[in-house]
């Protein structure tokens, strides 16, 4: 009976613990911090072996196979005694993609993903049976478990394609590469890169690699490396013969000779950067046979994605906008530049490394205010005093709302944009967009 660690009680390795467990692994889960209660329940119900807020080492470096969360950096030194015993280090994504012939459509890119995966899966759900998992919802392992559908979007971040050997969807979407996580990476740009790009390392030609043309280093980094795929690109600024292209108001999708044209006059997401994502979403629908009505319809009628540029209320005419899920200065970006009203900007929280001047041209134009909120605000204060009359440090969400509702008036927005990591103030980025929502719903 081969042996199947899994580090991290969370969603994705509770699932793989289910799953390993149903394909005849012993399974063992080690978690440093505390497991929650509803994934210990899971465990327990299913006679899982498992310990938290520890790692037994001779419980752990007896594996024949270990699955660790994205969370886990490499760098970790019990990570580097697995891998110095010669044990297979693997992410969820691979052990679970072992279970399963359905077509898979990967997702990755510093931004855009949440919103993109989940506007394939709306369309997709139309007309096919299909599942969306990966960095999103119910665990991949749980769903081939439980549902085994034969397709499935995932929304895959680096850190999960860090740890595949084998895994290779059918259709790997590629949004776009920022600067992002760079403390993970060694802060070399270059190893993020090559790590994005693993998404498209087991494709051949049968496979199709959906990316941004207008993105300079996904173009030097094809010019320079060779891959399997057949290329569909998608561009907003030329014409583009095999993928989409932008033409006036209507975007143009192109495969094997079959055109379909989709007017954008009545997308449900606004801003340039949702065109592309539209784009992407309509590029891979296309690719599954979806009919031209169906991909029309669905891009009308798309909700969106909670804690992404999500208009939360307008109280005394200000629009308050959540905005939590942009953890980078480029997700910022294209949320200050979708801004048409004076802004109060709350940015603030554990900084990755970042270099904010890209977001210089839309402060000087758009934000009236600037609200901190972090445990160290410095960088924030030292980069923007200058620019803006006023800005305020705070350490709680209530005492931001609360000033950032005094500083707007009549007209204004209140944006919540963070462009850095929750983790100094809050659990994770959705509890930092709720606790935003509630302290605007309370003033």
């Amino acid at each position: 009976m081969k042996r199947l660690v899994i580090l991290g009680g969370g969603e994705s390795g509770v699932g793989t613990a289910l799953l390993g467990k149903a394909k005849g692994y012993e399974v063992f889960v080690s978690d440093k911090g505390t497991i929650k209660e509803k994934y210990k329940n899971v465990l327990i119900n299913n006679e899982i072996e498992f310990e938290d807020e520890q790692h037994t080492e001779s419980k752990i470096l007896n594996a024949d196979i270990v699955m660790k969360s994205p969370g886990i950096p490499d760098k970790a030194p019990l990570v580097k005694q697995i891998r110095d015993k010669g044990i297979l280090v693997i992410s969820e994504i691979e052990f679970a993609s072992k279970y399963t012939n359905a077509t898979i459509v990967g997702i990755t890119g510093s931004n855009g993903k949440t919103t993109t995966a989940t506007l394939t899966h709306h369309i997709l759900k139309q007309e096919l049976e299909v599942g969306l998992s990966g960095n999103i919802g119910e665990s991949f392992a749980n769903q081939i478990l439980e549902k085994n559908y034969p397709n499935y979007v995932l929304e895959i971040s680096s850190f999960q394609l860090d740890d595949i050997v084998d895994f290779k969807p059918h259709i790997a979407v590629l949004l776009n590469i920022t600067p992002d996580h760079l403390d993970r990476y060694d802060y070399k740009f270059e190893n993020y890169i090559n790590s994005k790009f693993r998404i498209a390392l087991n494709q051949t030609k049968e496979d199709y690699l959906i990316y941004d043309a207008d993105d300079e280093v996904i173009n030097e980094w094809l010019m320079l490396n060779k891959i399997q795929s057949t290329l569909l690109p998608f561009s907003l600024t030329r014409v583009i013969e095999n993928g989409a292209y932008l033409d006036k108001e209507n975007i143009k999708i192109t495969i094997d000779n079959n055109q379909i044209i989709m007017p954008t006059a009545n997308l449900a997401l606004e801003g340039k950067h949702n065109i592309k994502n539209a784009m992407a979403a309509s590029t891979v629908a296309h690719l599954l046979k979806i009919r031209k009505q169906t991909i029309r319809e669905s891009l009308e009628n798309f909700q969106g994605v909670e804690h992404r540029l999500e208009h939360v209320l307008k109280i005394n005419k200000v629009q308050y906008i959540n905005d939590s899920k942009a953890t980078n200065v480029n997700a910022t970006y294209y949320a200050l530049e979708s801004m048409d009203t004076p802004t109060v900007w709350i940015v603030g929280g554990v900084d990755k490394g970042n270099n904010y001047e890209e977001l210089f041209l839309f402060v000087n134009e758009k934000v009236k205010a600037i609200v901190c909120l972090g445990v160290d605000n410095e960088k924030l204060m030292s980069t923007f005093s200058n620019m803006v009359d006023v800005i305020i440090e705070t350490q709680s969400m209530n005492e931001a709302v609360k000033i950032a509702y005094k500083l707007a008036e009549s007209g204004d927005s209140v944006l919540l944009s963070p462009a850095c990591a929750s983790f100094d103030l809050f659990e994770n980025y959705e509890d930092r967009g709720r606790q935003f929502k509630d302290a605007v719903r309370n003033l």
